[in-house]
């Protein structure tokens, strides 16, 4: 019979403690990641990279342009996702609690789990973004198009001044297609993989468990996750920076949308997904992994969980 579910009441300081680990955890990985996604851009709009995997690419960047061009965009990335991660983790927090409490008892969540999941990761990613696409770009303008201006301050600045609002959020409609199916990817992934783990073991191996096993389980978890996030978001972050760089024709965004995608049929959708795979398992396991410290170091309560037990 179905019993009520006892769901944690989150403070706004545990909310603080969430939006904190989440914009550390996220700006530092996203920060880290710049060279590999400097390439991994290349690869999707230059001609020149066309072929290129991460390392041969990433030769072909230092040959042409110098070491330093790895790190291009690293101001608006760090930013960006400072503000995008925070937003991400505390709102997917604050929304699978929400439903949770719309379900009504444990039994119902439990059994609606997965929609639970997509519906937090989703809404959580829809708010995250509206501080993200501004910034975002910002970066692929810089990453793509050498010269366009020395840093985010300047980037920034030179997109609202030619372009205005418009401009800045001209890649919305493309990175809610990216980030919403890679946030469903990261969140929902991560928590059927501690799942299935979990569920294979014992209460005994569960209270037993070393924290080397606890780390293993995380970062498997993550990598996992981070593999899904790429392959269902790739074919919209190939678009955006598409449409970030000024390609494709005139009219609505959706029109735009369609017409690059027939352009670059599966094969393009799917450029450099291999490099895109490498960081984003680093990304996500790494964000995973630092969101769970951060989080024990600021004293902030654990995340609600709604597994299924067996």
């Amino acid at each position: 019979m179905a019993h009520p579910f006892v769901v944690p009441q989150f403070t706004l300081q545990d909310y603080s403690s969430f939006f904190a680990a989440g914009a550390l955890c996220c700006t530092l990985s996203h920060g880290a990641m710049t060279p590999i996604d400097v390439v991994k851009t290349r690869i999707q709009i230059n001609p020149a990279y066309k072929g290129l995997g991460i390392l041969t690419g990433t030769r072909y960047v230092i040959a042409k342009e110098g070491a330093g061009a790895l790190l291009t965009g690293f101001g608006p990335t760090a930013v960006g996702y400072l503000a995008q991660g925070g937003a991400k983790f505390a709102g997917y927090e604050f929304w699978k609690k929400s439903f949770v409490q719309i379900a009504g008892d444990q039994d119902s969540a439990v059994k609606y789990r997965t929609a639970i999941y997509l519906g937090a990761a989703s809404v959580a990613e829809f708010f995250a973004d509206i501080l993200l696409t501004p910034l975002e770009a910002t970066r692929i303008r810089l990453v793509s198009e050498r010269n366009y201006a020395s840093g985010l301050v300047s980037g920034f600045a030179r997109m609202a001044r030619e372009g205005g609002i418009r401009e800045l959020y001209a890649g919305f409609l493309p990175i809610l297609c990216k980030q919403i199916p890679y946030a469903i990817g990261q969140f929902t992934v991560n928590e059927f993989c501690h799942e299935l783990v979990f569920r294979a073991m014992s209460e005994e191996t569960k209270r037993d468990l070393s924290s080397s096993a606890v780390f293993g389980i995380s970062l498997g978890s993550g990598i996992t996750a981070g593999f899904a996030a790429a392959v269902l978001s790739h074919p919209a972050d190939t678009l955006l920076s598409q449409i970030n760089k000024g390609h494709g024709p005139s009219g609505s965004m959706s029109y735009r949308l369609i017409t690059l995608a027939r352009e670059a049929g599966f094969k393009g959708l799917f450029a450099g997904i291999f490099p895109r795979m490498v960081m984003t398992a680093g990304l996500v396991s790494s964000q995973f992994l630092m969101y769970g410290e951060i989080k024990r170091g600021l004293h902030a309560p654990p995340g609600l969980e709604i597994h299924k037990e067996d």
